[in-house]
């Protein structure tokens, strides 16, 4: 028996998430914080889903390609609710939605794309949950985690960071633009994106330092306009 015939391909689906993988260029992950209107109130906070489907549909308007649901504070069925609606919006637009840490959740919603740390499920692991049309992520932070997931032929994608300190990932150090710069020259055509602390007014330091991917969180979350934050970004973003 061949090896091809051991390793099951994609399937179309899967084909598909992974094109609009590689023109992916803006990643937004977001928490659900600001759109609980009632905290506590049963097994699911009582989400403004209006709120949040119009925060989701301004992101891909503005050009956002990929958005995350991350939020570790509020019920399972709350986020459930909130990947349902994302991975509705993601479709009529074109885009990409993602879980993060949380398999079951992203096997239930049918999200596109599903997103790991260094401490959480393996690669093995992950696929023998979501099988091979899921694109998966993982998160580095040393170049020796960027070669492994390199390496990983499990693996779609791998974020870099965080380029500077950032309140969503308390305590995590700085990794500066140095691990974003060592990973752009590695033969590869696995995409990579920075994170950490980006913004407008710092996306150039990144760009000049061989990313051309990135995610980011409050740079698209807290702006007044949804629109015009993720459109100044996409901007100086190439492709």
């Amino acid at each position: 028996m061949s090896e091809s015939a051991l390793t099951p391909e994609p399937s179309e689906l899967g084909q598909l998430r992974r094109e609009r993988l590689l023109t992916a260029r803006l990643y937004v992950c977001t928490d659900l914080q600001r759109f609980i209107l009632r905290p506590d109130a049963g097994p699911v906070d009582e989400l403004d889903l209006e709120a949040l489907r119009q925060f989701y549909v301004d992101a891909f308007t503005g050009g956002v390609d990929i958005i995350q649901v991350r939020d570790k504070n509020v019920s399972v069925q709350t986020e459930i609710a909130a990947l349902a609606l994302l991975k509705q919006v993601a479709d009529e637009h074109g885009g990409l939605s993602a879980a993060n840490d949380r398999a079951d959740l992203a096997l239930i919603t049918g999200v596109d794309v599903f997103h790991v740390g260094q401490e959480d499920l393996s690669t093995d692991q992950a696929r023998a949950i979501l099988g091979d049309d899921v694109v998966i992520g993982r998160s580095c932070r040393t170049f020796e985690q960027v070669r492994a997931a390199v390496e990983d032929i499990g693996i779609d994608y791998y974020c870099t960071g965080p380029v500077w300190e950032t309140p969503t990932k308390p305590g995590r150090a700085a990794v500066g633009t140095e691990l974003p710069a060592r990973a752009s020259v590695l033969e590869t055509a696995k995409p990579f994106f920075a994170i950490g602390g980006i913004n407008a007014e710092n996306l150039r330091e990144v760009t000049e330092a061989g990313a051309e991917r990135v995610v980011v969180v409050r740079a698209v979350t807290e702006a007044a306009d949804t629109v015009a934050a993720a459109q100044a970004l996409r901007e100086q973003l190439p492709g």
